[in-house]
């Protein structure tokens, strides 16, 4: 027998809550609770409110999911700020 299939919507991060758990809006404009999936935990990715996210969850419990992706910024990929020039001895 397969696991169930898991749905997968996209939202915003609208609160950051204790305990490592965010309030997500979807796009369908319900409010879930979701948690950070352990990739994401163990690569470091951080989540701020107003981040763009892909949440999964499961059909049985429609009010928690899991944070499995951010999506990147559009403006984040323009230029960096620029560094300052490295010290070398002579």
């Amino acid at each position: 027998m397969a696991k169930e299939e898991l749905i997968t919507f996209e939202g915003e991060v609208s609160e950051i809550l204790p305990d490592a758990r965010f309030r997500v809006r979807l796009e369908s404009g319900h409010e879930i609770v979701a948690y950070t999936a352990g990739k994401m935990k163990k690569n470091r990715i951080k989540t701020l409110a107003g981040d763009r996210v892909t949440v999964e969850m499961s059909p049985y419990d429609l009010d928690k999911g899991r944070l499995i992706f951010r999506h990147k910024d559009s403006g984040s990929g323009g230029p960096r700020p620029a560094r300052r020039p490295q010290f070398r001895r002579r």
